[in-house]
Order: structure tokens, then C-alpha cells, then sequence
């Protein structure tokens, strides 16, 4: 499993699909109390950076839609 560290680096879907093996492997109950409590640790910092990804992907469509009513507007106004 990758350090903490590495959670920044990963795309959103690698972030995703690490977070389901996380919630998985948490759903089995066969892990030790330490592993489960690195496991759950791990899935919310997962969980974190989907939501980063998410938050920052709201933003970037808000702004194009902002965009397009602004030229739209220009547009308009001509």
C-alpha cells in the first residue's frame, strides 16, 4: 500500500478504485484491530482527495458555465 503522501498524487480514479479495495478488504472483518484502524485511516484520506477531485471539477464547470453566460451576454449586448 502506498504512504499517505502518495494519496495527493493519484488521479481520481486511482483514489476511487483504492478506496473500494480499502472498504472491501474493511467489510471482510478478517483484518487485525492495528490493520483495520490503517485501513479505515487510509480510506479517508481516499475519500478525501475524491472529494478534492470533485470540489475542483464543480469549480472548473462553474467557471466554464460563467464563462458562456459572460459571452453570452457580450454577445447579446452588440
Amino acid at each position: 500500500m502506498s504512504t499517505p503522501s502518495d494519496v495527493q498524487a493519484l488521479s481520481y480514479e486511482q483514489a476511487r478504485d483504492e478506496l473500494v479495495r480499502v472498504v472491501s478488504e474493511l467489510e471482510q472483518g478478517s483484518a487485525s484491530l492495528e490493520d483495520s484502524l490503517r485501513l479505515w485511516e487510509r480510506g479517508e484520506q481516499l475519500a478525501q482527495r475524491c472529494e478534492d477531485w470533485l470540489i475542483g471539477a464543480k469549480a472548473r464547470l462553474d467557471a466554464a458555465r460563467a464563462a458562456q453566460l459572460g459571452s453570452g451576454t457580450a454577445d447579446a449586448a452588440q
